[in-house]
C-alpha cells in the first residue's frame, strides 16, 4: 500500500566534499528510489553540516583576503548556496536511477525558508560551531563589528558559534505540498532549512542560526500528513549503552520510553538524540504515524519491519 515517506538524509548519504558527494549520491539516489519504486510518494530532507562549513569558510578567506572589498557573507546565504548545490547533485542522481529503472516521474528542489521564534533560548545559548578557526583579533573585531559569538579552542584559536532554535514553520510548505500532489519527487528543507524571522511589513529575514535537519525534517512530516518519517544514518539501529561492552542494539520504541532515555543520556546530544527525539514526536502526532531510524542500505528493509528502529505510539 503506498505511504507518504519524509527521508532524512545523514551526512554520510553526501560525503564530506564536492567529488565525495558525487559519488556518495549515486548510492542515495538507489536507496531512495527504490522506496520510490514500490509506489510510496518521497520527499527527501538533507543535512548539509560540512558543505555549509565548507563556504562559510570560503567567504572567511575572500573577506580576509581583502576586509575593504568583501564583507562577510550572512550564515543564511551560505545555507541558500548549500540547499543549492547539494540538491543539484542529488536531484540529478535520483532523476538518472528513475530513467534507469523506467519510473517517469519529475524531480524538483524547492528552496526552503523555515522560520524559527526570536525569543527561542536557543538563541541565548550559541552552541553550534561554524566556519574557521581564527586569531583573538579577528574574532574580537567581529564581535564588535557583527555582535558574533565564539568558542575558544586552546589550540587552535576562536571560532564562531550560533544558535539551533527548533523550527516553527516551513514558509514554502504549499509550494512543497502541489508537488508532492502532481506525483514529484521532492527535494525540501536543505540543511534543516533557511533560518529566517519575522521583520515586520511581511518581510522574512534571515537568522544567523542552524536548524537541526532531523527537527526540521519532522515538522515537514507532520505538515505534510505522512505516514513514515524515515532518518537515515550511519547505523543500522538505535542503541543503548552505545561502544559499551553492555551495548544493547533496539528494535522498537515508544515515544514515551524515547524520551526516557534521551533525558538520561543514553544518546549523543548532537548525533543520535535529536534523531530519537524527532522520531518521537512524529509518532506521537497523529494515530497511526510511524519513524524509523536505519543505516542507508537499509531502508527499504525497515519500512517493510525487517531491520532498524521503529518509534511508534
Amino acid at each position: 500500500m503506498s505511504k507518504r515517506i519524509v527521508v532524512a538524509l545523514g551526512g554520510n548519504a553526501l560525503g564530506k566534499d564536492l567529488p565525495e558527494q558525487m559519488q556518495a549520491v549515486q548510492v542515495t539516489s538507489r536507496a531512495i528510489v527504490d522506496l520510490i519504486q514500490r509506489g510510496n510518494e518521497v520527499i527527501v530532507v538533507h543535512g548539509n553540516g560540512p558543505q555549509v562549513g565548507m563556504i562559510a569558510n570560503a567567504m572567511t578567506e575572500l573577506t580576509r583576503s581583502d576586509p575593504e572589498k568583501y564583507i562577510p557573507c550572512p550564515l543564511s546565504v551560505c545555507g541558500a548556496m548549500s540547499q543549492g548545490y547539494i540538491s543539484y547533485d542529488l536531484q540529478n542522481a535520483l532523476r538518472e536511477e528513475m530513467e534507469r529503472r523506467g519510473i517517469r516521474k519529475g524531480v524538483a528542489t524547492v528552496l526552503t525558508q523555515v522560520e524559527v521564534d526570536p525569543a527561542d533560548p536557543a538563541f541565548k545559548v550559541p552552541t553550534k560551531p561554524i566556519g574557521s578557526f581564527m586569531t583573538k583579533e579577528e574574532a574580537d573585531k567581529l564581535h564588535e563589528e557583527r555582535d558574533y559569538d565564539f568558542m575558544h579552542d586552546e589550540a587552535k584559536g576562536y571560532r564562531r558559534v550560533v544558535a539551533s532554535p527548533l523550527p516553527q514553520r516551513i514558509v514554502e510548505l504549499d509550494t512543497i505540498e502541489s508537488l508532492v500532489r502532481a506525483e514529484h519527487v521532492v527535494i525540501a528543507c536543505g540543511g534543516g532549512g533557511i533560518p529566517v524571522e519575522p521583520a515586520g511589513n511581511h518581510h522574512l529575514k534571515g537568522a544567523a542560526a542552524v536548524i537541526d535537519k532531523d527537527f526540521a525534517a519532522e515538522l515537514l512530516a507532520e505538515s505534510l500528513d505522512a505516514d513514515y518519517l524515515v532518518i537515515l544514518t550511519a547505523v543500522e539501529k538505535v542503541a543503548t549503552r552505545f561502544g559499551k561492552p553492555d551495548e544493547q542494539w533496539l528494535d522498537s520504541l515508544t515515544p514515551g520510553r524515547a524520551r526516557e532515555l534521551a533525558a538520561a543520556g543514553e544518546f549523543g546530544k548532537g548525533s543520535m538524540e535529536p534523531k530519537v527525539l524527532a522520531c518521537a514526536k512524529f509518532a506521537e502526532s497523529k494515530p497511526g504515524r510511524s519513524a524509523l531510524i536505519t543505516l542507508l542500505e537499509k531502508a527499504r528493509d525497515g519500512i517493510e519491519g525487517k531491520t532498524g528502529t521503529t518509534v511508534r505510539a
